[in-house]
């Protein structure tokens, strides 16, 4: 007996052991993650041999979307390996093994395709009038038959890098010589068009091959939880403070903008003012980092070449922390560089955080009108601290919306991707009251209904939301419960993305066993809801349809839910109780003609409808020329066009710009302002208060007239929508 109690001791002890020395296991991370969506995901779908081939399909796709690289006897062979296996796989903890065989395969391709185009770049043997072209979506086209095939369409995209770049260079020089500029000033003659192209090659070559095990576990069971449809996923560890930090709308860091450079440095494009950076003062704007140390220890990591992802991780850490950077300062000599040692702080995203405007219009009679504008780009919270929440800083600006006596707000929720539901509840209370604002649905259908917590109306003036088809999510709800209680008017593109689903991150550690390493098991988000308007319309799918369309750039663009892989079906369920307002109050039909008309006479409407047929018909034609010839008669009836649309632009803005003068004025109202008890400043475009960024490299060259008053032709039509909205109201 004592014997075997030193057995079980000593077998116990190695258990330990090894569970100390081990790395996670990602097979294991994806047997859990994918029992999590089986019993958790609000479609309840089969884990099955149909589930089996629409990850291939899917993680195919991923590394391989334009079917450049892997050929038709690949694919062959990954379906007759994997097509009904992968989902007895990843239950029998084995299912990250033929992704790695398979990313394996698609390096090989990688490299075959990246030797070849350096051996074709070093020839230089490219004959540029001969009647070629590629296809610019091969998303639906037949996969090469073999490596001839292959080699045949990356030299023929090979060949369009080369062109696309060849013109640039020609339509830079061209441009700096009608401005009497010179054009070595904006290219770098030292570097030709094959060495330019060379290094981009190199850079996506590197990416790849910098994958570690656990980026492409990453690949792979995002792609299996995003096959039970699109939102549901999964974030690796390095992914999951991001997510974190985007929802509280705050990080640890330095507070610099990067960009990935083609020759492998990490370019600083922005330095947030009052930031760790900026009151560190050595790090400059264009600097370009070559090498972090992320514990100021002597121990320099290379980061050329490193996805962007990866450089932040190492920038970013605890506060109070260092971080050293190795740099090559932007007005240093070729090959200087210099360590900067910066101390890590909380960095708040306040470019992402509520602001607003006060637009003060003049009338003949002395009265004036005043229209609020407020930005919401993100429903963010901190729910660990509880230090930034969207519901209060919107309360702030409306409270100062109120003391300023606007007569009318303008809700822009353009480009805003969602964030916490509990805000958008607090945020309608603000203009509805008390009562319903969403109801949600699990896999039981059983339905919930969301109440706003606001029992009194904070704002009672006319309001507009401006939505775009990049408006998703918790934003779609604020969208539809005003427009459902007949409380706002909702304008802009035709209809919002469609994101109508609810989900819950799920720390995967917390399913695996006590044994097995579950340091980086990272975050699998499972749709587990449904949302549907207190109507009773889901916004899945069909999004918020607008009340009066505005034409966008966007229109003309697959983007939305309803363009989605695996999207879940639109439905209805019995509408909520709720106190809706009188809609002929909003007078719907008369601001609709009243916007046609204007629209149909604005010519910066016309040249956007210009350019959405354009667009239509390129994707519709799918194809770009390979002859030089085509090509500059392409750029040339673009440019000719450009030119005719800037002469009489200059003209016309500055007629505008005048009576704009003559007839309002415009306030800031940013979150320091709605609290001072100064009066609001007036706004000065070209303040930067959150943020110094670098000039774009080209901008000297570019002589297309800013907006009048900075109102694109979408801003000064939803302002106008919103006086006739008053004046009509009134």
């Amino acid at each position: 007996m004592h014997r075997l109690s030193n057995l079980l001791t000593i077998g116990l002890l190695s258990l330990l052991s090894l569970a100390c020395s081990a790395k996670t296991n990602f097979n294991n991370v994806g047997q859990e993650m994918v029992l999590i969506l089986q019993n958790g995901h609000y479609a309840k779908l089969s884990f099955d041999d149909d589930m089996s081939m629409r990850i291939l399909t899917d993680y195919i796709e991923k590394l391989d979307p334009q079917k450049l690289y892997f050929t038709q006897s690949d694919i062959d062979e990954f379906n007759d390996n994997y097509k009904t296996q992968l989902d007895n796989l990843l239950v029998k903890a084995e299912g990250t093994t033929p992704a790695k065989e398979i990313f394996a395969i698609f390096l090989e391709r990688l490299d075959e395709r990246h030797q070849y185009n350096q051996e074709l770049l070093e020839k230089k043997e490219f004959n540029f009038t001969l009647d070629d072209s590629i296809q610019l979506n091969r998303k639906d086209a037949a996969w090469p038959q073999n490596n001839e095939d292959s080699r045949a369409l990356w030299k023929l995209h090979l060949k369009e890098s080369l062109l696309s770049e060849l013109l640039r260079r020609e339509s830079i020089t061209d441009r700096a010589n009608e401005l009497n500029k010179t054009a070595s000033d904006y290219l770098d003659e030292d570097e030709s068009v094959y060495e330019k192209i060379a290094k981009r090659n190199e850079r996506i070559s590197q990416t790849y091959h910098d994958f570690d095990e656990e980026d492409v576990a990453n690949l792979f069971l995002s792609t299996v939880a995003a096959a039970y449809d699109p939102h549901s996923d999964y974030f690796s560890h390095r992914e999951t403070e991001q997510f974190r930090s985007s929802i509280a709308n705050s990080l640890v860091g330095i507070g610099a903008l990067l960009s990935s450079e083609d020759d492998g440095s990490t370019l600083i494009k922005g330095i947030v003012i009052g930031g760790p950076a900026d009151k560190q003062g050595e790090l400059q704007l264009n600097d370009r980092i070559v090498a972090v140390d992320p514990l100021s220890n002597g121990k320099m990591v290379d980061i050329l070449y490193m996805p962007i992802g990866k450089v932040v991780s190492h920038i970013r850490g605890k506060k109070n922390t260092n971080v050293t950077l190795k740099v090559e300062p932007a007005n240093g000599a070729p090959g200087q560089t210099k360590l900067i040692k910066i101390k890590r702080d909380v960095v708040e995203q306040q470019d992402e955080m509520a602001s607003a405007e006060v637009y003060e219009y003049k009338s003949d009679n002395d009265t004036s009108k005043k229209l609020g504008w407020m930005v919401i780009p993100s429903f963010y919270k901190d729910f660990q601290n509880n230090t930034t929440s969207v519901a209060r800083d919107v309360k702030t600006l409306l409270e100062r919306m109120n003391q300023e006596d606007v007569d009318g707000l303008v809700i822009d929720l353009r480009n805003n991707g969602g964030g916490s539901l509990d805000e958008v509840q607090h945020i309608t209370g603000y203009f509805t009251g008390n009562g319903p604002v969403v109801q949600i649905q699990d896999s039981l259908s059983q339905t919930r209904v969301k109440n706003s917590y606001s029992k009194n109306v904070l704002f009672t003036k006319p309001v507009t939301v401006l939505v775009s088809k990049t408006s998703a999510s918790a934003s779609e709800i604020l969208a539809a419960a005003l427009q459902d209680y007949n409380r706002a008017v909702v304008i802009g593109d035709e209809f919002t993305f469609g994101k109508g689903t609810v989900q819950q991150p799920l720390e995967i550690k917390r399913f695996m066993k006590w044994y097995q390493d579950s340091s980086r098991a990272g975050i699998v988000k499972a749709t587990i809801q449904k949302f549907y308007r207190v109507s009773g319309g889901s916004t899945q799918l069909k999004g918020v349809e607008s009340d009066i369309v505005i034409p966008s750039l966007l229109s003309s663009l697959e983007i939305g839910e309803r363009y989605s892989k695996h999207a879940l079906p639109y439905d209805e369920i019995n509408p909520s109780t709720y106190n809706k307002l009188n809609k002929e109050d909003l007078h719907l039909s008369q601001l609709e003609q009243l916007s046609a008309s204007r629209i149909s006479s604005d010519l910066d409407f016309t040249y956007i409808k210009e350019e959405i047929e354009r667009t239509k018909k390129r994707i519709e034609e799918n194809s770009i020329s390979l002859n030089i010839n085509e090509r500059r008669e392409e750029i040339k009836k673009a440019e000719e066009r450009r030119k005719d649309r800037i002469k009489e632009q200059v003209e016309r803005y500055a007629s505008i710009q005048q009576a704009d003068l003559d007839s309002f004025s415009v306030y800031r109202m940013l979150l320091e302002d709605a609290t001072s008890e100064s009066d609001l400043p007036l706004l000065d475009r070209d303040e930067q208060v959150y943020m110094r960024t670098a000039k774009e490299e080209l901008a000297d060259l570019d002589t297309t007239p800013e907006y009048p008053s900075n109102l694109d032709p979408t801003k000064r039509e939803a302002l106008s929508i919103l006086k006739d909205l008053i004046t009509l109201s009134n």
